[in-house]
């Protein structure tokens, strides 16, 4: 519930930037200066880039939230119990120790969306919060066309 409530204040706040963007940008596109036009249209793009990026991080969390309750309902969600640090990270030496056998899962089912998700559990545990999000993207993306 906290990370809802942390991306519902993100969202907003993104939202807040890109209207008051967006309103300098119209100010300067019809200020009638050359340079204040061409600035108002580099200001146009932020915007555009920002309400992208904002959409696609949305996206890309209800995916996730999506197949992990699946993947709970079905009782599929790894099973291994790691120490936890102060912060609430677990454990980067259990993690890593059970990081192969996930990785093993992938590759005899390249094209299971269950194997990829729990990959990308792995690799966050792991710490690689990078190759988690590109695990849990190739997953979300299987389980919509299980043919990719």
């Amino acid at each position: 519930m906290k990370a809802r409530a942390g991306v519902a204040v993100m969202a907003v706040l993104l939202a807040l930037y890109i209207a008051l963007v967006a309103q300098r940008a119209w100010l300067l596109l019809t200020s009638g200066q050359p340079i204040g036009i061409a600035m108002g249209v580099a200001l146009v793009v932020l915007p555009a880039i920002a309400a992208w990026a904002l959409w696609r991080e949305l996206m890309f969390g209800r995916g996730a939230e999506r197949l992990a309750t699946r993947l709970e309902a079905e009782g599929a969600l790894p099973s291994e119990q790691l120490d936890v640090r102060v912060s609430g990270r677990p454990d980067r030496s259990q993690a890593d120790a059970v990081f192969p056998a996930y990785r093993a899962d992938v590759e005899r089912h390249p094209h299971d969306w269950r194997a990829w998700f729990r990959l990308g559990l792995a690799y966050d545990g792991a710490g690689d919060r990078r190759r988690a999000r590109e695990a849990i993207r190739r997953a979300i993306a299987l389980e919509k066309n299980p043919s990719a």
